[in-house]
């Protein structure tokens, strides 16, 4: 049985608190939510951290509100099981209803949080095994290691981002704001997330995800969200496709972005497949030949349970069928 290492708990009740308390014990300390990561990660010797800052008694990052004029809020730690559930997530963002809904258990998604679920850190079959495994090896970039197992002589680390919610916020064009000790910043989900699977986040150690804004569905909005996974109960996922768009009054596409998940270090948008979508009515050929792009376009990292080749064959299933779920209304 892995046992978590020893440490120290230390909750706070306001960000301000959680931020200044990253910043005294520095790489010594990490952040936890609902822990549903943490603690398997820490289990398996990834992360030792001496001091853990608990953040769930802090009250304002549960809050989630949604205005017709400006859009949704999200507290970082909202669960993931409110989210699946809230009546105008499932109206206004149903990928993103969609992707909650799709994490872990049951169990799992009412501890997990929408924060932790986009600071979740990358995977990859050569590291999130145990320490002596890792031992064994050798180790790589990601911990202790000096080369990455699944490109060696790449200079970055190739784990996988295997978020689900991580490409469905960069499809909404969502809006995540950091907190730390000398104040706070926004950034955008794009930039949000690192392409160095070293390196999950550009989220400073000492600071906070503390708040996701989605900006207002626009006119004639769509969107939906497929997920490849061996075992549907629970997995995280082999790959997955976020699509958004919105309409005209005559039914024409005005906008659209095509997102892939936990097949690079940070989501891909398919910005080929997006591009065939504007101006077009969603007719069959259009959608068959937007999957093609995407298909093209991803490239799968050899570092997932499953083979390359079914990874890079599914692309076009799951992309054909997420852009049918969003055309599917508008015929």
């Amino acid at each position: 049985m892995l046992r978590l290492p020893a440490f120290e708990f230390r909750p706070v009740r306001s960000v301000e608190d959680a931020a200044a308390l990253l910043s005294e014990y520095g790489s010594d300390a990490l952040p936890v939510a609902g822990g549903t990561d943490l603690y398997a990660n820490m289990k398996l010797g990834l992360f030792t951290p001496r001091v853990v800052v608990g953040l769930r008694s802090i009250t304002e990052l549960r809050r989630m509100h949604f205005d017709p004029a400006h859009g949704l809020r999200l507290g970082a730690l909202c669960s993931l099981d409110s989210i699946a559930r809230d009546p105008a997530v499932l109206l206004h963002y149903p990928a993103l209803a969609t992707a909650a809904a799709m994490v872990g258990t049951p169990e799992i998604r009412s501890m997990g949080t929408i924060g932790g679920n986009l600071c979740l850190e990358t995977r990859c079959t050569y590291y999130n095994q145990s320490a002596d495994w890792r031992k064994a090896l050798g180790y790589c970039l990601k911990r202790d290691g000096d080369l990455c197992r699944v490109a060696l002589h790449s200079q970055i680390g190739k784990a996988i981002n295997a978020s689900d919610t991580a490409p469905v916020m960069q499809a909404y064009d969502a809006r995540i704001s950091l907190v730390g000790p000398h104040g706070a910043r926004v950034v955008a989900a794009r930039d949000f997330f690192s392409n160095d699977g070293a390196h999950a986040t550009v989220r400073q150690s000492d600071e906070i995800l503390a708040e996701i804004v989605l900006p207002p569905p626009p006119r004639g909005a769509r969107s939906s969200y497929r997920k490849l996974r061996l075992r549907n109960a629970f997995d995280f996922p082999l790959l997955g496709v976020a699509v958004a768009v919105a309409t005209n009054e005559a039914g024409a596409c005005t906008q659209a972005r095509v997102l892939l998940g936990a097949v690079g270090s940070a989501p891909i948008e398919v910005e080929g497949a997006g591009a065939l979508l504007l101006g077009s009515h969603f007719a069959a050929a259009t959608l068959a030949d937007a999957a093609e792009e995407v298909f093209r376009a991803g490239k799968p990292l050899e570092n997932a349970n499953a083979s390359l080749l079914y990874r890079k064959r599914m692309l076009r299933v799951l992309a054909q069928r997420a852009l049918e779920d969003v055309a599917a209304p508008l015929r």
